[in-house]
């Protein structure tokens, strides 16, 4: 009996009260860090700090000494073949060849042949370093991937653009043309221009022109002088005698009749 009042007296493990506390009134109070100010950031961010790197002591870098590669004789070969093709060449222009097969190559070879125009094909490691110590250092760029070079002693550029015309993987990069060097754009422009042949032509036929003009104007005035003075001396002749010769009497009434 006494178990089984204690039992129902004392709590059991576990057991929460009915009735629970609960906190009333305003919420905690918690400061919350400011955040700072975009100039004061920038501030911040430009005065920071910074130490300095330790320098290397000295002898611990030595510098590297690269190795002087003396050039083989198929390399000065070739240079000596540029620095003639540059000297005796008007047009030097820079292809790049997309993949064109022997057959198309052979066809534009055989094209440009009969134009006076060859096809160079030199490795651009070569053609840097001869540009590289020459007056053409400006056509370094151009040599980047597959090239070949159009070169002719006379300015052919009409004949070249329509030979390329039929070989579109064959692109024009740029040339030098009589020491000037040119983009694509101003290869086509030059290609515009008239032959020399049709400019002296003009040139010659305004300056005739010019001359026979100042000959005309030259001759205008003497031939007007000459013109008055005639005309003054008929009027200054007598009415009966202007139609007689001059030295000539006129006939008497005798013999007339």
């Amino acid at each position: 009996m006494a178990a089984t009042l204690c039992g129902r007296l004392l709590p059991k493990q576990g057991w929460l009260p009915l009735t629970q506390s609960v906190r009333h009134g305003s919420k905690a109070v918690t400061r919350h860090r400011k955040p700072m100010h975009i100039l004061k950031q920038k501030l911040m961010a430009i005065t920071e700090y910074i130490p300095p790197k330790p320098a290397a002591p000295p002898g611990a870098l030595t510098p590297r000494v690269k190795p002087v590669q003396e050039e083989s004789g198929l390399v000065l070969l070739l240079k000596k073949e540029l620095q003639t093709v540059f000297q005796d060449c008007k047009m030097i222009a820079v292809i790049q060849n997309n993949a064109t097969n022997s057959e198309d190559m052979l066809l534009l070879k055989h094209r440009l042949h009969k134009h006076g125009i060859k096809i160079k094909f030199i490795p651009n490691q070569v053609m840097r370093s001869y540009l590289a110590d020459s007056p053409y250092i400006n056509m370094g760029p151009l040599f980047i991937g597959q090239t070949v070079l159009f070169v002719s002693k006379e300015p052919k550029v009409k004949e070249m653009l329509l030979s390329l015309r039929t070989s579109p993987q064959m692109v024009l990069l740029g040339a030098c043309i009589e020491k000037i060097l040119l983009s694509r754009q101003g290869v086509l422009n030059y290609a515009k221009l008239p032959s020399v042949t049709m400019v002296q032509g003009e040139l010659v036929s305004g300056l005739t022109m010019l001359t026979s003009q100042t000959a005309s104007m030259l001759q205008r005035h003497p031939a007007h002088l000459s013109l008055l003075l005639q005309q003054y001396l008929k009027q200054q002749a007598p009415a009966g005698s202007t139609n007689e010769a001059p030295g000539e009497s006129p006939p008497k009434a005798e013999e007339t009749a």
